[in-house]
C-alpha cells in the first residue's frame, strides 16, 4: 500500500513539474481580464506562420527555462500571428485584418521605421504603451536583461 501511494505521489508531482516547464500563453481576451487584476507588462511576439526565424525563436529562445521562468513570472505572454482572419478585441477596441495582409494590431504593433519585420518581439508597459520594439531573432543571452530591466 505504501509503495501504491509513493508511486501516486511520484506520478502526481512529475505532472505538476511538467506543466509547469511550458511557457504560459494567452490570448488579448485573457491578457485583458488578467490585466484588471494584477496588471505586468506584456510581450507580443508578432509572427508569421511561415517565417522560419520566428518558428526557430519559439523552440529556442521561448523555450529556455531562465527566460520562461521569467516571463511566466513577470509579463503575460502572447502570440500574434500577423496573418490572422480572427478579429481580437482589446480593451474595447477591435481589430481585424485590412484589406493587405497584415493584421491591423499586427501594423500597430510590430511597424518600426515603416516597415513590418518578421518576427518583431514588443514589450507593452502595465498601462498598456509601446515600450520597446525588437525586430528579427533574439538570442536567450540577449532576450534575459531585456526582461530584467522590466
Amino acid at each position: 500500500m505504501k509503495n501504491i501511494c509513493l508511486i501516486l505521489l511520484l506520478h502526481s508531482f512529475l505532472n505538476f513539474a511538467q506543466k509547469t516547464d511550458k511557457l504560459t500563453v494567452y490570448s488579448f481576451e485573457e491578457v485583458e481580464k488578467l490585466q484588471q487584476q494584477n496588471p505586468k507588462p506584456l510581450l507580443i511576439f508578432v509572427y508569421t506562420d511561415w517565417c522560419d526565424i520566428c518558428f526557430g525563436m519559439k523552440k529556442t529562445t521561448f523555450q529556455n527555462e531562465e527566460i520562461r521562468t521569467i516571463l511566466n513570472t513577470d509579463f503575460y505572454v502572447i502570440y500574434l500571428n500577423a496573418e490572422t482572419e480572427k478579429e481580437v478585441t482589446f480593451f474595447g477596441k477591435s481589430y481585424r485584418k485590412t484589406s493587405g495582409k497584415i493584421h491591423e494590431l499586427a501594423t500597430i504593433l510590430a511597424k518600426k521605421n515603416k516597415q513590418i519585420v518578421y518576427p518583431t518581439t514588443v514589450i507593452l508597459d502595465k498601462e498598456l504603451k509601446i515600450e520597446l520594439q525588437i525586430q528579427g531573432f533574439i538570442k536567450s543571452a540577449d532576450l534575459k536583461p531585456i526582461l530584467e530591466k522590466y
